[in-house]
């Protein structure tokens, strides 16, 4: 048979298995035999084979009717139900402030690990551990989010964190096991395999017509399957858990018939005006069919809404330009028009697809045309034209087998070996917070690095397409570097003036502590160091940042605390002049200033009391051997430290004095000898008069200004 070029292929659906054979000349395929079976007993449920006995028998059944006429049949080509297929939706958010612009590789990364979070979640409804059982055979992008915030675009973006959603379609691996099984046992091979969406997006939709946003929805008995094509691809699968059955059981339920003849009932709608039913009890009902369609709108509506709800969802929130309707459910009355009202697209945007827009397709005689043979037809035309083929390749020394259903890439390869993808980026490294004049900054580590990759040995990226044989090597990027600046990185710009100080070249700097410890710009900042910064903006700040010897005269004047008050004494202060002109201390100064600097006069300790109105003695004046001699006692007594003050004693700014009256006395002859220097005559015999007005008096008499004083000497007496 296979010298012929022919083939064998079946449609294994949920009620029913539909086998026929196809002979292709050229690039023209002739349909020269079908046959359809129901199954006997519930052996599919969503496109999945329960029952692999069951399904076989009724596979070996069609093979040897066709058998029969056409000889003997040892391959089949076979399709994964579209409803095998599972969708899920995701959301992957990376941080991104510790990272530099984001590029399409970073996206790629973004995206496949949202991927792999939505094989995660699938794998963990069905309870199974192994979530690289299901292989992706599609993604699409929803939305982008840059600081939860939708955006058209993430590259070349910056924020804190970028997200990702999509809707991904995976094809459980049992599903193609399950399939085989079923082949094997009605002794037949699988010659070719492909997804019964792509099946019939072959036939319908050629590669030409791809770069067209069109929905193909093949609506069974159980479910509706739903393919979208954009950009020369299709982009995304889906599928609805209602299709043809509920507009069965909506008919059986308003008329009152058995499931069999409602869906006999359905089919004579598409035929006649006007059905004829029998009941459950017996009773011939005559009905137009618009009376029938008006009892089940509702089931029709929701069968729409379901659709439509599911084709907005896998486009991105935004209808097609067209939508293709095929399978038996597609004949649903009045279906079109309303999926095309829900939609938003003129009636005409929303058709139903049968064989007869298949071209270079013939048909034998005895074969009716319709939508339910659009799939069959499209696997056996794939079966050649785009099979689907295992690709086996070597993931970090492990085998790793993938189905080829579109371009697979390294990303794939990495997905279905269950490599983790959201760990393979190195982790930035540990960053620092530290204190600048009590404001908190966090200097982040070093960048982590980009995952490697090597696909045979060269370096390549997740897109980059991958075919059987290939060896991929993947290993986690390097992590970052813990952070590391010093303090004139932190500090944007470090300023410096240069004055003159009398004529002195001074040089203003800014003031630099870590950790309340004075340090240079070049030391190393660590964690939670505490860094201070001060630079002078006023003739005060400046003269206290350079030390200046006269600081305190300069911004106070001249102090002296007597008896703890404070006395401030302006003559004694320093001056300041800036460029030739007197000015307040607290004024700017600019780079380039000249100041001169005139110290205040030095006080003595009587200076100061004269300043004060401070009576320090008090004075007579006498006449001693007839010169002039003014004696003198204290009034008040200073001490400074503890230590008694002279006249002559220097005070300085800030000294802090004690001052002691004391009771005034007379002045008695005895005083006289403080402000005398009296000689001992050397011809005297020792013995000497005090006079007073040259009068004798004694050492106690008390003096009066004016008096005249005199010590008078014995001579030697003469032997």
């Amino acid at each position: 048979m296979e010298n012929k070029s022919t083939v064998f292929a079946l449609d294994i659906g949920t009620r029913s298995v539909v086998g026929l054979i196809a002979e292709k000349t050229g690039s023209s395929y002739k349909i020269i035999d079908i046959v359809i079976r129901e199954h006997k007993e519930r052996a599919m449920v969503d496109g999945q084979i329960h029952d692999i006995i069951a399904v076989s028998n009724v596979i070996r059944d069609i093979k040897e009717t066709l058998e029969v006429k056409h000889g003997k049949l040892t391959k089949a080509a076979v399709a994964a139900a579209g409803r095998s297929l599972k969708t899920e939706r995701s959301r992957e958010t990376i941080q991104i402030s510790s990272m530099p612009l984001i590029q399409r590789e970073d996206i790629l990364h973004l995206e496949l690990s949202a991927v792999q979070k939505a094989q995660y979640a699938l794998a963990e409804k069905n309870q199974s551990e192994k979530s690289h059982d299901y292989y992706c055979v599609g993604y699409s992008v929803i939305h982008y989010f840059l600081d939860n915030q939708e955006i058209g675009s993430l590259i070349d973006q910056q924020g804190n964190e970028a997200s990702v959603e999509i809707i991904s379609t995976f094809l459980p691996k049992v599903v193609v096991e399950s399939l085989i099984s079923a082949l094997h046992r009605a002794d037949l091979d699988m010659q070719a395999l492909t997804l019964e969406p792509i099946a019939a997006i072959n036939v319908l939709i050629p590669q030409s017509m791809r770069r067209l946003n069109v929905a193909l929805v093949d609506i069974g008995a159980g479910t509706s399957d739903i393919a979208i094509t954009d950009e020369g691809t299709v982009v995304a699968y889906g599928m609805v858990p209602i299709a043809g059955d509920e507009i069965t059981e909506a008919i059986s339920d308003q008329l009152l018939l058995d499931f069999p003849l409602a869906e006999q009932a359905k089919r004579d709608l598409l035929a006649y005006d006007t059905i004829q039913v029998v009941d459950i009890l017996g009773f011939e009902i005559e009905i137009s069919r618009q009376e029938v369609i008006e009892k089940i709108s509702d089931s029709i509506d929701r069968l729409a809404e379901s659709i439509q709800g599911e084709i907005l969802s896998l486009n991105k929130n935004k209808s097609p330009k067209a939508v293709m309707l095929v399978g038996g459910g597609s004949l649903t009355p009045e279906l079109p028009k309303r999926l095309a009202h829900l939609l938003g697209l003129p009636d005409n945007r929303v058709a139903i697809r049968g064989i007869d827009a298949i071209n270079q397709i013939e048909l034998t005689e005895h074969i009716k045309k319709g939508p339910e043979l659009v799939t069959p037809i499209g696997i056996a035309v794939a079966s050649s034209q785009s099979p689907v083929h295992y690709v086996n390749v070597t993931v970090n020394q492990k085998s790793v087998r993938l189905f080829e259903m579109k371009r697979l890439t390294v990303g794939d390869s990495l997905l279905a070996a269950g490599i983790k993808l959201h760990k393979l980026y190195g982790k930035p490294g540990l960053a620092m917070i530290v204190k600048v004049n009590h404001q908190t900054i966090t200097i982040p580590g070093g960048y982590g690095e980009s995952p490697i990759l090597l696909k045979n040995g060269v370096p390549c990226s997740f897109e980059d397409e991958i075919t059987n044989g290939d060896e991929v090597i993947v290993s986690k990027g390097n992590d970052g570097a813990m952070a590391s600046v010093m303090i004139k990185e932190l500090i944007d710009d470090i300023p410096q003036k240069r004055i003159f100080m009398n004529g002195e070249e001074v040089v203003i700097t800014a003031t630099i502590k870590q950790n309340h410890q004075l340090v240079n710009p070049e030391s190393f900042v660590q964690d939670h160091d505490e860094i201070s910064f001060y630079f002078p903006e006023t003739i005060e700040e400046m003269i206290r940042a350079s030390n200046y010897p006269l600081y305190d005269e300069l911004i106070n004047e001249f102090t002296i605390s007597l008896n703890e008050q404070n006395i401030q004494l302006e003559q004694f202060s320093s001056k300041i002049t800036r460029n030739g002109v007197k000015i307040p201390i607290h004024s700017p100064f600019m780079d380039e200033d000249s100041f001169e600097i005139e110290p205040g006069a030095t006080p003595t300790l009587r200076l100061f009391a004269e300043t004060q109105k401070i009576q320090m003695d008090y004075t007579i004046q006498v006449f001693f051997k007839e010169k002039m001699i003014s004696l003198k006692k204290p009034l008040h007594e200073f001490y400074r430290n503890g230590k008694i003050l002279l006249e002559d004693d220097i005070l300085k700014h800030g000294d802090k004095l004690q001052m002691r009256a004391k009771e005034a006395e007379p002045f008695i002859f005895q005083d006289l000898f403080r402000f005398v220097d009296i000689q001992l005559p050397t011809d005297s015999i020792g013995r000497f008069k005090l006079l007073k007005n040259e009068e004798e008096c004694t050492f106690y008499d008390v003096l009066s200004p004016g008096d005249h004083l005199d010590i008078v000497w014995s001579e030697k007496s003469i032997s």
